[in-house]
């Protein structure tokens, strides 16, 4: 007989449907169905990728100042590994529909107290990663608002216009949503493949190398932390379970999304981070790069397009960003949404906006820490250095990685989490090739965790023996202790609380059965009281 919870949702009471669970006492706590087909959420789940500002951003860094030449065949390694992990993580997609995704996935398998501390994991890492993209979008904007219009802005008012509007946008339907991140997305994707064939069609001294290929061009000391920035390039395919509620024919859309997004994120990344060697050349990419930085795209395509083309990838780098950062706001919201449903937090947060049907309180929160983050770093970062490339260094550096390190965190657990639930299930022989899949993918994410860590001074470029090298990374420690410690206090206080995480909506028909128990007519000799 199988153990654990079970991971179908049953209906105890015998009449609860969608229309009964949103509208529970009054209250919407359900998010609203067949808002998503295959292409709103793969186009919602690919903006976090943030594809330009990858390609104009962290591509040069990694091979300029981790120096691997080596970066394309990098990225075709993890998209190997997030595949793996992919097989398994699809496959429990189809038994447990949750916003709460990673967090209700670990409970399923691994226990609810488990689950609470992935659950705060999320919510802070999504929303370092999110945040994060706000100091480089300020500087970019400021910085065209200077060339083009000559009027001198500071990064962080740029950066609060871009919360408000991405605050409000986060209120509206998710649909729409999805279809202002799919254009925005659509156009700079075409803009890099038209770079890519540029190119490719124009190359550098060394013509066509496949140089970057080769395998020894992996060598170096930079490899770990050039792990750690190219994974940050794939964040976004995992969150397609998050919106599992949202879709139509959600056991089988997430998983195709899933697929797709990988497969999309790697091949592409690859192919422009090979572009790139080939328009400088493998052999001075390395030093082109150090030298230009994030220029480094904006210079080769003015050689190769004219300034014109230029300019508009300028603005397309912006609108991408924005892009990502409304991709990651919606995750916040929704993880916010599942943790208040579940009584993670306060009940506010299960509720859902009734004309809309977002989850309005979780992103009224991520528009607060948004503010505060980017109004601290204003205040204490930027203005007593006068440094006006302190919110690119600092702001997006850090919380990124901060980001990147918890996803990474997430994904081996919920890696090994889904080997537990299918052995607690009894249906592991059934899914034997899926669980080797997982365990192999949670081991190499655990290694990359471990790597990251190591060279996490370096990542964000602190000096050495600096506290940040453990400070930042010491957030997710933080976060996963504090949600640890509250799940156990909830399972020797409020076990009802304790049992209901990963639930979701069966945590509802939970609540109406008993409440249909305890409002039944009682027998006329019953005792009372």
């Amino acid at each position: 007989m199988p153990t654990g919870r079970s991971s179908t949702l049953t209906d105890p009471a015998g009449s609860a449907g969608p229309a009964e669970i949103r509208t529970y006492k009054g209250q919407d706590r359900a998010l609203r169905a067949d808002r998503l087909g295959t292409a709103g959420l793969l186009l919602s789940v690919l903006a976090a990728s943030a594809p330009l500002m990858v390609v104009a951003g962290v591509m040069p860094t990694t091979f300029g100042v981790m120096g691997i030449v080596g970066q394309p065949l990098l990225f075709v390694i993890l998209g190997a590994v997030l595949a793996l992990f992919s097989i398994g993580y699809a496959e429990m997609s189809r038994h447990v529909h949750n916003a709460g995704a990673f967090y209700a996935y670990i409970a399923r398998g691994l226990g609810p107290t488990a689950g609470a501390g992935a659950s705060l994991v999320a919510l802070v890492a999504y929303s370092a990663m999110q945040v994060g993209v706000y100091g480089i979008l300020g500087f970019e904007v400021s910085g065209l608002f200077a060339t083009y219009l000559h009027v001198e802005l500071a990064w962080w008012t740029t950066a609060l216009a871009a919360v408000v509007l991405t605050g409000a946008l986060g209120w509206l339907k998710i649909d729409l949503n999805a279809k202002v991140i799919g254009v925005l997305l659509l156009i700079e994707v075409v803009l890099v493949v038209v770079f890519d064939l540029a190119a490719l069609g124009k190359p550098g001294p060394d013509g066509l190398s496949l140089h970057a290929f080769n395998p020894e061009t992996l060598g170096g000391a930079g490899l770990g932390t050039a792990l750690c920035f190219c994974i940050a390039a794939f964040v976004g395919f995992e969150q397609s379970p998050v919106y599992a509620e949202e879709t139509s024919k959600p056991h089988i859309v997430v998983s195709r999304v899933m697929f797709l997004a990988v497969g999309f994120v790697a091949l592409f990344f690859a192919l422009s981070a090979w572009a790139l060697t080939v328009a400088t050349g493998p052999g001075e990419v390395v030093k082109t790069s150090a030298e230009a930085g994030p220029g480094l795209l904006f210079q080769l395509t003015e050689s190769r397009l004219g300034g014109a083309f230029t300019d508009v990838l300028h603005v397309l780098f912006v609108t991408g960003m924005f892009a990502a950062m409304l991709s990651f706001h919606n995750v916040v919201a929704r993880y916010a949404f599942a943790m208040g449903r579940e009584g993670l937090l306060p009940a506010s947060f299960g509720r859902t906006n009734a004309g809309t049907g977002a989850p309005g309180t979780g992103s009224l929160l991520q528009t607060v820490v948004s503010v505060a983050v980017v109004l601290a770093f204003a205040f204490t970062d930027d203005l007593p250095a006068g440094n006006p490339t302190a919110p690119v260094l600092h702001l997006f550096t850090w919380m990124g990685s901060v980001g990147a390190l918890g996803v990474t965190l997430l994904m081996a657990a919920a890696s090994f989490a889904v080997i537990a639930f299918f052995v607690r299930r009894g249906t592991a022989g059934a899914q034997v090739w899926r669980l080797v899949a997982a365990g192999l993918a949670g081991l190499a994410l655990l290694g990359i965790a471990f790597w990251t860590v190591k060279d996490f001074g370096v990542l964000v470029g602190a000096e050495e023996g600096s506290a940040l090298s453990w400070l930042l990374p010491g957030i997710i420690g933080a976060a996963a202790v504090v949600g640890l410690a509250y799940g156990l206090v909830l399972r020797s206080g409020r076990p009802e609380v304790h049992a209901r995480i990963g639930l979701g909506n069966e945590a509802f028909r939970l609540d109406q059965a008993a409440e249909s128990v305890e409002q039944a007519p009682q027998a006329p000799n019953a005792p009372r009281g």
